[in-house]
C-alpha cells in the first residue's frame, strides 16, 4: 500500500516551511502557560496509548524526540541508491517509547529549548531540499511508498500542528487555566 496523496504535483518545500514555521511559533508560545502549571503530573500510560491521553511533558518529549528523528529518517532516504529506501516507525517503537519515558522527566524549559532548536534546523533542512530531493521516495513500514515531500508534510509539519492543537487541549482544561 502506498500513500498516494502527494501525487496532484511537486511538493511546495516553501510552504511547508512557512507552515512549520508558523506551527512552531504557536507550539512555542504555549511555554509561559505550561512552566506555570510546572510540576506536571506525569501521565501512567505513555506508550501505545493514544496520544491523548498524555499530559505535557509526554508531549514535549515526543515533540522534542521527534523534530530530530525523522529529518535523519529523511537523511537514510536521501542516502540511499535509486530504490524506495525503508523509513520510519510506528508508534508502538520501543526506541520511541522509551525517549518518551526518560524525556519526559527532562525539566520543562529544556524540553521546550530542544523543540525551538528542533524546529529551526528542521525549517533549514526543509528549504534546503530540492525539488528532486523532495520526490525520491522511501517505504514506510505501515504507509508503503511516501515521496520526501510527503514525509516532510506527514510527520514533520502536519504532525507539529496536531501538537500544537493537543497542547492547546490539554492546557484548556488545566486547573492552571486557558492557554490563551
Amino acid at each position: 500500500m502506498a500513500d498516494t496523496t502527494d501525487t496532484n504535483g511537486p511538493t511546495d518545500l516553501t510552504a511547508l516551511s512557512d507552515r512549520l514555521a508558523r506551527a512552531s511559533a504557536a507550539f512555542l508560545a504555549f511555554r509561559p502557560a505550561v512552566e506555570a502549571g510546572d510540576p506536571w503530573p506525569l501521565s501512567p500510560a505513555y506508550g501505545t496509548e493514544p496520544e491523548s491521553d498524555w499530559g505535557p511533558k509526554e508531549l514535549l518529549a515526543h515533540t522534542a524526540e521527534m523534530l530530530g528523528y525523522w529529518p535523519a529518517e529523511i537523511d537514510r532516504i536521501l542516502g540511499g541508491g535509486t530504490e524506495p529506501v525503508p523509513f520510519g516507525r510506528v508508534s508502538t517503537d520501543p526506541g520511541r517509547i522509551g525517549r518518551i519515558g526518560r524525556d519526559r522527566e527532562v525539566p520543562t524549559a529544556e524540553l521546550f529549548e530542544r523543540i525551538a532548536a528542533g524546529a529551526n534546523k528542521v525549517g533549514t533542512r526543509i528549504r534546503s531540499l530540492s525539488a528532486a530531493d523532495a520526490a525520491r521516495i522511501g517505504l514506510h513500514p505501515r504507509l508503503g511508498d511516501m515521496t520526501v515531500g510527503r514525509i516532510v508534510e506527514r510527520f514533520l509539519v502536519g504532525h507539529l500542528e496536531e501538537h500544537v492543537e493537543q497542547l492547546r487541549s490539554i492546557l484548556a482544561t488545566s486547573p492552571t487555566g486557558s492557554p490563551d
